[in-house]
């Protein structure tokens, strides 16, 4: 008949290495959880330390920390008869491996480590971790003295064994465990358990949340069940944001979720349901021959003996977000984790009117928006680090343009080169969201610059208008926009000082991801901040997120900034107009840039492979050999500049293509940029392409003719005797 249980999952705003934290936020959760008569309680992978600890990993200081907070844990009466799952790396027999701690009433029950790994995209955990390799295997592992006293344990279970209690069996799955091909759960699901729990640091990504949902229904689709799905959320450190949404399903339906983005530190999600055997087992226990499970009995029970009312599970409607409120949503609480933790007063960012940086402007309103609606719905937290970031312990915020001016400023750093359009864009955007709006002239910084150099040299360089060479007018472009990077730095640690308040800006960046595919800025210019949450994100996502804020926000001043030519503005003006655009030094479109971005990361080509696929999806825009030049003119460009990666501003991210240098895209810096291999495999399957066409238009020709309608082609490409028949 089966018996009701109540289980939570959690999503927890954890900070790497932060150990005091970190312990508040898990007792939190668990005093959730038992305000809301749960009787098991899951948290997110690694939580005691902190998923991004890195290199941290290494030092015996945090595995001794963590059983310093594990023994708190145990200690506290908040973990009283409740089943507490945590995570945290523990060494055995010299090993370490990432695991999951399940206690309960001052005794730990079972060690689960790790079985797959992630180690891809941004995750390196074979770096720091062993995989357990031992399925269905349980040892004793020795408990430190510290836990020995409080435990009265010496040893306890440590390995791939799953939790017996008196009406129910529990497995554990661990993050990457979910996505593997051949996932635990399926064997523990054919050895009669009930209940699977996940416990994760899944980041975000754009479009990736369906995904991962698709994952937890599919879980216990099959062979029934209930599967409990935990994630960290917020910024823990690094470019990453767990974005949450902690979940139950139940026999292929979603019947409890969590949100996705918010402000909260700790998200519980509780459900009841009915424990019930697997729904559809194809295979019969004569043909499931794998060794079963070893059982960790446990005097236990999740359901009351009195319940007799046993609910049916209500599915969950998941309305997923548009990537466009992704980009409104995720970056900007990554910014305000960031700025609330690095005891900063604000933001500054360089403002030029154009879409990145008003990208960046619109992420940091929307900040502004998510914190006073979280304090209207009663965050006491976020209300005190508002205070605490104004230095104001009266101020309560209420309307996100006044809170814009309170901890955002803008400045639009004008040289001769700059348009009117571009200025007056700036300074809409600015008053329509509330920043401090600052306009700053350059020219006289940047004549001060070149001054030095004529005083050394004898030499005034002078713009490819002017007459002068590529070299000149590269150089007086990079010379405005690193004074640029100078001036904001300066700003950013003066501004609030010129005002009698305490404290400095974070100054933001605003490059986004297919530009740095390219190199397409200068090394430390107004790009170089930081961080940059637009850094992870395509030129045509952010158009797209810019046309929400235009109904969203009701920002009207994008309108004119959405149809204007992106351009840097670093070339004189012809008539006080701006000739220089950024598709035009780029030698391609931003939607062209988006695919090769894709297939260079996600595809994995190279040149060649690259063209082979490209000649087919752009045939009815480009030849081969428009296809040939525009990727031999991406790998140079992305070869010559790939060396800006390894110092560009850390920044969110957002999509899969990402070439950020730091973990997620590891390639050289220093190529042969010729690419000689490579470009004349190219140019053979080109001339390839124009003998072919050659043959088939002698053979349309001699058929107009009224030839005989059997041709013999010398030389053909495939076999010189063949016959081509009509």
């Amino acid at each position: 008949m089966g018996r009701k249980v109540t289980l939570a999952t959690c999503s927890l705003n954890q900070w790497a290495l932060d150990f005091e934290g970190n312990l508040t936020r898990i007792l939190k959760s668990i005093e959730i959880a038992k305000q809301r008569g749960a009787k098991y309680r899951l948290g997110p992978e690694l939580e005691i330390c902190g998923y991004g600890c890195a290199d941290h990993f290494y030092e015996s200081d945090i595995l001794l920390h963590c059983f310093q907070v594990l023994k708190s844990l145990l200690e506290s009466p908040l973990t009283q008869d409740i089943t507490c799952d945590v995570g945290m790396p523990v060494m055995h027999h010299n090993v370490r491996y990432n695991c999951r701690v399940i206690f309960l009433n001052k005794k730990i029950l079972l060690i689960r480590p790790k079985m797959l790994l992630a180690n891809y995209g941004n995750n390196r955990e074979f770096r720091w971790f062993s995989p357990w390799s031992r399925p269905r295997y349980v040892e004793e592992y020795f408990l430190p003295r510290m836990i020995q006293d409080l435990t009265g344990q010496t040893t306890v279970p440590f390995g791939d064994g799953v939790l017996s209690t008196k009406d129910t069996c529990i497995g554990s799955e661990i993050c990457a465990e979910l996505w593997n091909p051949r996932s635990p759960h399926v064997d523990m699901g054919l050895d009669g358990i009930e209940i699977f729990t996940n416990s994760s640091a899944s980041y975000h990504e754009l479009r990736k949340a369906d995904h991962r949902v698709n994952l937890v229904k599919s879980a216990t689709t099959k062979s029934g069940g209930i599967y409990l799905f935990a994630n960290q959320k917020g910024c823990d450190g690094d470019r990453l944001y767990y974005d949450g949404c902690a979940m139950i399903a139940i026999n292929g339906d979603i019947v409890a979720r969590g949100t996705q983005f918010s402000l909260e530190d700790v998200v519980c999600v509780r459900g009841c349901h009915m424990t019930k055997h697997a729904l559809n087992m194809f295979l019969t226990a004569q043909e499931y021959e794998h060794k079963p499970y070893q059982r960790i009995k446990t005097d236990f029970s999740l359901s009351d003996c009195d319940d007799r009312c046993l609910p049916t599970h209500q599915p969950v409607e998941w309305i997923f977000h548009t990537p466009e409120e992704e980009i409104s949503l995720g970056p900007a609480c990554w910014l305000w984790d960031y700025l609330r933790r690095s005891g900063q007063a604000g933001f500054l960012l360089p403002l030029s009117g154009g879409v990145d940086s008003s990208s960046t402007a619109c992420i940091v309103y929307s900040m502004c928006v998510q914190i006073c609606q979280a304090v209207k719905d009663g965050n006491s937290q976020v209300l005190e680090d508002v205070q605490r970031v104004v230095n104001n312990s009266s101020y309560r915020p209420e309307d996100p343009r006044e809170l814009c001016g309170h901890l955002f400023t803008t400045c639009y750093m004008a040289s001769e080169n700059s348009s009117e359009d571009t200025r007056n864009r700036a300074k809409d955007l600015a008053a329509q969201i509330g920043s401090n709006h600052l306009n700053i002239n350059i020219d006289m910084a940047v004549k001060g610059m070149l001054g030095i150099f004529s005083m050394v040299t004898g030499k005034w360089p002078q713009f490819r208008a002017n007459g002068g060479s590529v070299r000149e007018n590269l150089a007086l472009q990079n010379v405005q926009a690193r004074i640029r990077m100078i001036l904001a730095y300066l700003f950013a640690q003066l501004c609030l000082w010129a005002q009698g308040k305490p404290g400095g800006l974070l100054v933001l960046g605003s490059a986004n991801v297919d530009e740095s595919l390219t190199g397409y800025f200068t090394k430390y210019d107004c790009s170089s901040a930081d961080i940059n949450p637009i850094g992870g994100v395509s030129k045509m996502d952010l158009k797209c997120f810019l046309q929400y804020c235009v109904k969203s926000f009701q920002l009207t001043a994008l309108i004119s900034i959405l149809d204007a030519p992106p351009t840097a503005e670093l070339e004189p003006l012809t008539d006080g107009k701006v000739v220089q655009t950024d598709e035009a030094d780029m030698g391609m479109t931003y939607s062209e840039l988006s695919v090769i971005g894709r297939l260079r990361k996600i595809s994995k080509c190279g040149p060649y492979s690259m063209f082979c696929k490209l000649i087919h999806s752009w045939k009815e825009t480009f030849s081969p050999s428009q296809v040939a030049t525009k990727v031999k003119h991406f790998f140079r460009m992305y070869s010559i500049n790939r060396h800006k990666m390894t110092t560009v501003t850390p920044s969110y991210h957002a999509e899969n293509y990402s070439p950020d240098d730091n973990r997620f895209d590891l390639r050289p810096f220093l190529y042969n940029t010729q690419w000689a291999w490579q470009f004349r495999c190219i140019d053979n399957e080109v001339s390839r392409w124009f003998q072919f066409q050659k043959y088939i238009f002698r053979i349309h020709e001699r058929c107009s003719k009224r030839l005989s309608p059997k041709i013999k082609i010398k030389n053909g490409i495939e076999d010189p005797a063949r016959e081509i028949r009509f």
